[in-house]
């Protein structure tokens, strides 16, 4: 499903993105399909897809500092000034992981970068799996370095929304390596929460 579309950047790997709304497609997405933690693909042109996550968001209203009396009332505006609506807005901070392609999933830093006006879509749960399946059925999430590098604060309740996603439909053996990965992450909040 279509979420958003690009609209800046700020690296090679992190992304503003517009959510879209009734004006753009005819279903637009529900609140739950762009929430923190969603994964999501940009699929270019001849080339890999890319694959990333929504790790921020803000919101945008031009229309907060405006104090102005208004002609019509908000009802009739849709119909006399309909970009006026267009103009309220979500935009969605997301961070490049790797790629997938039909030969896998790459973690890491891709080659190409996004265009403006790059689509971008809600992965699914099955495809999250996929994508942090190995070439040996193993589950793995080598983009971790990149993603506490370039998140910052929010690293730490990103990777565990992660760890809870991928526990949904993990192994046993995978099961217990997740389990490893949250608890080293909360000691690292606690200790690092502490001042000496």
């Amino acid at each position: 499903m279509k979420i958003a579309t690009v609209v800046s950047s700020d690296s090679h790997l992190d992304y503003l993105a517009r959510v879209v709304d009734s004006l753009d497609v005819a279903t637009p997405p529900d609140a739950d399909d762009f929430g923190f933690a969603q994964f999501v693909s940009m699929p270019i042109d001849d080339g890999p897809e890319l694959v990333g996550i929504i790790y921020d968001s803000t919101l945008i209203n031009p229309e907060y500092s405006n104090f102005g009396p208004r002609l019509s009332p908000k009802p009739d505006l849709g119909k006399f000034s309909p970009d006026f609506l267009n103009e309220q807005g979500l935009l969605l901070r997301i961070l490049i992981l790797g790629t997938r392609s039909e030969d896998g999933t790459d973690h890491g830093v891709p080659r190409r970068a996004a265009p403006a006006g790059q689509d971008v879509f809600a992965l699914s749960a099955d495809d999250v799996m996929r994508i942090h399946r190995g070439p040996d059925g193993r589950l793995r999430i080598h983009y971790y370095s990149q993603l506490t590098s370039h998140v910052g604060p929010a690293s730490a309740p990103l990777v565990e929304a992660i760890i809870g996603q991928l526990e949904a439909t993990a192994d046993k053996a995978d099961l217990g390596r997740l389990k490893v990965l949250n608890e080293t992450l909360r000691w690292q909040r606690t200790i690092g929460g502490l001042r000496l």
